[in-house]
C-alpha cells in the first residue's frame, strides 16, 4: 500500500488519534536508518548501521577460511548500533544509540542438530508460544528438550542457544519468574525466518524484549550474493562421488562486441545472470549467435551449500536496565535502607575492607589484606572513613558489594582472623586471616557458595550497628 492509498483510507474513515482524538497527519516516508555524508565533499552518502550482524556476513568467506572451510562455526560481535526512533522513551528501553551483542552461527541447513544439546536439554524454561498468544492462554513451563521434541522450537541449534541465553540471563541476575521466551506470531515474524523467539524480562514497563533468537535461514547470505556477485557458500563432502549433468552458459564476446559496441559489457553481464531456461529461449531468438548452452557431465566429490544462520541478538542496555530494576531491594522493616543484590560474578566490586575503627593497629592488616586481594585480581574497596560500621555496611550494600571483610580487635589476637559478611543475608562468619582472600576469590567467581562457607566457618553472632 502506498502512502497516498494509506492517506485516502485515513480520510475516508475520518480516523483520529486513539489517545487524544486529534486529526492524524498524512502518511510520510520514514527511514529507520540515520543517513550521513562521507568524505570531504560529502557527495558520498552513507548510513549508520542499524545492527552489527551485517559486518559478520560481509566477512563470511574469510571466517569460513579461518574455520578450515568446515561447518558449523560461529562468530560474535559487540558494538554500537543506531536507529532513528520516532519517540525515544523509557530510559534505556527505547533509545536511538545502543549497544548490541550478536552471534551468527552458520550451519548446514539440513543438519541443525547441536553436539552439546544433551548438556542443556533438561533446562526448565517458560515458553509463550504463538498458539497460546492467539488463544489467550498463559505461558507454559517445560524443558528445552521437550520444546524441541514436540516441534515448539524448530531445531536443536536454535534450542541450544535459547537455553544458553536463559542460563546467561539468570546467571547475571535476571529472576526466573521474571523471564520468558515469547514466540513471534505470523504477523510479526520476518518473512525469511523459520522460527523466532524473544527473551523478555518483566519490568515496571511490562514485558520488555531483551534478547532475540532467530533461525534466519540463508536469507542474509543470499542477499549479499545477489548484491555483490560473490559466492558465499560452503563445501560439503559427499559420502560418495556422484555424476551430474552440467549446463554452462557460453557467450560469444567477439560477436557481442561487434554488434553492440559500447553496450556489449552491460549486455554480457545481463546474459550471464540468465537461467538455463532463459538462455535456451535466447538461443531461438535473433541473438542466437551471441550465446549458447554447453551441456556436459561432471563427477562431484563435494556439493556447495548456502549455510543457514541462527542468530542470538542481545540488547545490552535493556538487559542492564532489567537487571538493575529486578535487583533493587529494601531491607525488611527499613524502607530507607536500599541495596542492589547483583550476583557476585558481575558485581563491579567484589568485596570491601572495613576496619572497625580508626585504631592505628588495624592499618597493617588492612594493607596486607588489600595487597592479597589485588594479587588475586579481586576488585575491592577500602572504607576507613569515620562513620559507624553499620553505616559503612549500608554504603557498600548500596553499590552492590557482595562481601565485606571487617578488621576488628579480635584480628589483633593470635591466631589472626577477620569477619566476612554477606550482603543479602547480612550474616557474618569468622575466617582465618590467611584464608579470607582465597574464600572471597572462590565466592566471586562462582566456584563456591555462601552456604558452604556458613557450614565451614563459625557464625559471628554480634549484631551489626544500625545504619540510621
Amino acid at each position: 500500500m502506498s502512502k497516498d492509498e494509506m492517506g485516502a483510507i485515513l480520510r475516508k474513515y475520518d480516523m483520529k488519534s486513539p489517545v487524544t482524538n486529534n486529526d492524524l497527519s498524512d502518511p510520510m516516508e520514514f527511514n529507520l536508518m540515520f543517513s550521513t555524508q562521507i568524505g570531504p565533499t560529502g557527495l558520498v552518502k552513507g548510513f549508520l548501521r542499524p545492527e552489527t550482524a551485517q559486518g559478520i556476513f560481509v566477512n563470511f568467506k574469510r571466517l569460513l577460511e579461518f574455520n578450515q572451510g568446515k561447518l558449523p562455526f560461529a562468530a560474535a560481535q559487540i558494538g554500537n548500533s543506531f536507529r532513528n526512533e520516532i519517540s525515544p522513551r523509557s530510559g534505556l528501553i527505547r533509545v536511538r544509540e545502543f549497544t548490541m551483542a550478536e552471534i551468527e552461527h552458520f550451519c548446514d541447513p539440513n543438519l541443525k542438530e547441536h553436539p552439546k544439546f544433551d548438556d542443556i536439554k533438561d533446562t526448565p524454561m517458560t515458553f509463550y508460544s504463538a498458539c497460546n498468544q492467539m488463544d489467550g492462554k498463559s505461558p507454559a513451563q517445560m524443558t528445552i528438550g521437550e520444546a524441541v521434541k514436540t516441534g515448539l522450537v524448530a531445531n536443536e541449534t536454535l534450542g541450544y542457544y535459547m537455553a544458553r541465553i536463559h542460563k546467561f540471563l539468570t546467571t547475571v541476575g535476571i529472576k526466573f519468574d521474571c523471564l520468558r521466551f515469547r514466540q513471534h506470531m505470523n504477523n510479526e515474524m520476518a518473512h525469511y525466518a523459520c522460527d523466532c523467539w524473544d527473551a523478555e524480562c518483566l519490568t515496571s514497563y511490562g514485558w520488555v524484549e531483551c534478547v532475540g533468537c532467530a533461525d534466519r535461514s540463508a536469507y542474509d547470505l543470499n542477499q549479499h550474493m545477489n548484491a555483490t556477485g560473490v559466492r558465499m557458500v560452503a563445501e560439503k563432502r559427499l559420502p560418495e562421488p556422484k555424476t551430474v549433468n552440467v549446463s554452462e552458459v557460453i557467450t560469444n564476446k567477439q560477436t557481442l562486441g561487434k554488434t553492440f559496441k559500447k553496450d556489449a559489457k552491460t549486455i554480457t553481464e545481463a546474459l550471464a545472470k540468465l537461467s538455463i531456461s532463459e538462455v535456451e529461449g535466447v538461443e531461438k531468438s535473433s541473438l542466437k549467435d551471441t550465446i549458447s548452452v554447453r551441456h556436459s557431465t561432471k563427477t562431484m566429490h563435494v556439493e556447495e551449500i548456502i549455510p543457514s544462520v541462527i542468530e542470538p541478538s542481545f540488547g545490552i542496555g535493556r538487559i542492564l536496565y532489567s537487571l538493575l530494576e529486578q535487583n533493587f531491594n529494601t531491607r525488611e522493616g527499613d524502607d530507607q535502607r536500599c541495596y542492589f543484590s547483583l550476583p557476585p560474578v558481575i558485581a563491579p566490586l567484589k568485596c570491601s575492607i572495613l576496619p572497625l575503627s580508626n585504631n592505628q593497629d588495624f592499618t597493617p592488616f588492612v594493607k596486607k589484606l588489600s595487597s592479597s586481594l589485588t594479587k588475586d585480581e579481586i576488585s575491592h574497596k577500602v572504607d576507613d572513613s569515620s562513620g559507624s560500621i553499620g553505616r559503612r555496611y549500608a554504603r557498600t550494600d548500596e553499590i552492590s558489594i557482595p562481601y565485606g571483610i571487617t578488621v576488628d580487635f579480635d584480628t589483633l589476637k593470635e591466631p589472626h582472623s577477620v569477619t566476612l559478611r554477606e550482603r543479602d543475608s547480612m550474616k557474618q562468619v569468622r575466617v582465618p586471616f590467611d584464608e579470607v582472600s582465597d574464600v572471597v576469590k572462590q565466592l566471586a567467581s562462582g566456584r563456591r557458595t555462601w552456604e558452604s562457607v556458613l557450614q565451614k566457618y563459625p557464625l559471628f553472632e554480634q549484631q551489626e550497628a544500625s545504619a540510621k
